[in-house]
C-alpha cells in the first residue's frame, strides 16, 4: 500500500509526526537571534542525552563524518591505535584510520561474537613505553546486532592513563545506558537518523578535557570537521558553516520529547522491546545471529536456517509494507536484522512478529505451532 511502508530497519528510523511537521517550516537565517536560541537549547539537551557536561558539537553530516572528525581531532600521523572490529563499522573505522596513515593494531572477533576486553588490556599492559594513542570501538555494530562491552574496555584504556577512547554509539546512544562522565568516555560520535527519531543528515560529537587536550597535539588534515571551529561558534550558539536549518527543528523537537519520555524510561522500553522480539523469534523456530547476552537493545539479527532471509524480507515488505535489514557482504541472504530503535511502540513488534511468523507459515517454513512466536512476544510485553 502507498505511503504505508513501516522501517523496522536499525537506520533510518520511523520520525514521530510532530518531528516531520517541525520540518515544514520556513527556514530561518542560521546567524540570526532565533536560531541561535534553538543551537543553544539544543546543546543543553545534547548534553543531557550524553550524561555530559563536556562539549557536544553539531555537524551537518553523517555519523561517519562524526567518527572521522573524533579521529583526526584527536591524533597525529603514525599514532598507534588499536581498532575493534567485529562488523562492517568496526572495519570501516580500521580503513578510516589507515587513510590517515595512523599505525593499526585489530581486535578482531568474527561478525556475530564481541569484542573480548581481555585482549584490549593485554595489548595496552604490554605497551610499557604508552606508544598507543587511541581505541576506536564501535559500542553497538549495527551490521551483526552485537553490543560490545564499551565499559569494560574503556576502563582498561583508562587504566593505560595514556589513550583515549573513541567510541562510535550510533545506535546505542538514545537506546541504552551510557553515562559519559561517569564512566569517563573522551569521545562519543552519533548520528540523527538512529535513536534521535530524525532524519539522516546530522551528527554528534561528544570530547572530553582528555579529547581537547589530544586534540591540541593533533596534526592530522581536517578543515570542515575541525572541531576547534565548531567549538569556537557553539560557545556563541553558532556553527562554522551552513547548518541543516530544517533538521535543527527537527532535533529541538525529538529531543524534547524524548526529555518528556525521560533517559530510564527510554532504557527501559528498549530493554523490553529487545526482549520482546528475542523471544518471539526463538518460539517460532528461529535462531538469534548474536551470542546470547550480547545483543544489542537497537537491534536483533536473525541467522535462519536453510531459508535465504531476501525470500523473507521481500515477503515482509511485498505482503506487510515491512521494511527489514537484510545482512551485509558475507551475510547478505544468511541473516535479517530488525530494528526496534527509537520510535517504536509495542504495536510495532507485535506487527512485525506476527508478519514474520506468518511469512514463514507461507513459505512452509515454520518451525514451531502458528501462534506460538507472537504468544510469547506478547507475554513478554505484559509482563517483562
Amino acid at each position: 500500500m502507498q505511503d504505508k511502508l513501516n522501517l523496522m530497519i536499525p537506520g533510518p528510523t520511523p520520525v514521530p509526526e510532530n518531528v516531520l511537521s517541525s520540518m515544514g517550516k520556513h527556514p530561518i537565517g542560521h546567524r540570526s537571534g532565533e536560531f541561535q536560541k534553538i543551537v543553544q537549547k539544543t546543546t543543553e539537551q545534547l548534553k543531557w542525552l550524553h550524561q555530559t557536561t563536556a562539549d557536544v558539537l553539531t555537524i551537518t553530516g553523517s555519523g561517519t563524518a562524526a567518527m572521522e572528525a573524533g579521529i583526526v581531532n584527536t591524533l597525529s600521523k603514525g599514532d598507534q591505535v588499536i581498532c575493534g572490529e567485529n562488523g562492517k563499522f568496526g572495519e570501516r573505522w580500521v580503513k578510516v584510520a589507515k587513510a590517515y596513515g595512523l599505525d593499526v593494531k585489530i581486535v578482531k572477533s568474527d561478525w556475530g561474537q564481541p569484542l573480548d576486553p581481555n585482549q584490549f588490556k593485554k595489548l595496552l599492559e604490554d605497551d610499557i613505553n604508552k606508544k598507543i594513542k587511541a581505541v576506536i570501538i564501535t559500542h553497538s555494530e549495527t551490521s551483526t546486532g552485537v553490543i560490545n562491552d564499551l565499559k569494560a574496555i574503556n576502563q582498561e584504556v583508562k587504566n593505560h592513563e595514556k589513550a583515549i577512547t573513541i567510541a562510535d554509539c550510533v545506535t546505542s546512544l538514545g537506546a541504552c545506558n551510557i553515562p559519559m562522565d561517569e564512566w569517563g568516555i573522551d569521545v562519543i560520535a552519533s548520528g540523527s537518523q538512529k535513536g534521535y527519531m530524525i532524519p539522516p543528515g546530522l551528527s554528534f560529537v561528544a570530547m572530553s578535557k582528555r579529547a581537547w587536550d589530544a586534540n591540541n597535539q593533533s596534526n592530522l588534515p581536517k578543515f570542515y570537521l575541525d572541531l576547534k571551529q565548531y567549538l569556537k561558534t557553539v560557545n556563541k550558539n553558532s556553527n562554522p558553516f551552513t547548518p541543516a536549518i530544517n533538521l535543527y527543528f527537527a532535533l529541538e523537537a525529538s529531543l524534547t520529547m524524548m526529555q518528556k519520555e525521560g533517559l530510564n524510561n527510554i532504557f527501559t522500553r528498549h530493554s523490553r522491546h529487545q526482549k520482546a522480539t528475542q523471544e518471539g523469534i526463538k518460539a517460532m523456530g528461529l535462531n538469534l545471529f548474536t551470542e546470547e547476552g550480547f545483543g544489542s537493545p537497537a537491534i536483533t539479527a536473525v541467522k535462519p536456517e536453510n531459508i535465504d532471509s531476501e525470500v523473507i524480507r521481500k515477503i515482509m515488505k511485498d505482503d506487510f509494507d515491512i521494511l527489514l535489514a537484510g545482512g551485509q557482504d558475507h551475510l547478505k541472504g544468511k541473516i535479517f536484522r530488525i530494528g526496534h530503535l527509537g520510535f517504536v511502540n509495542d504495536r510495532d513488534i507485535i506487527s512485525v512478529i506476527s508478519a514474520l511468523e506468518s511469512s514463514l507459515y507461507k513459505i512452509g517454513k515454520l518451525n514451531a505451532p502458528i501462534g506460538k512466536g507472537i504468544t510469547k512476544t506478547i507475554s513478554v510485553l505484559n509482563n517483562g
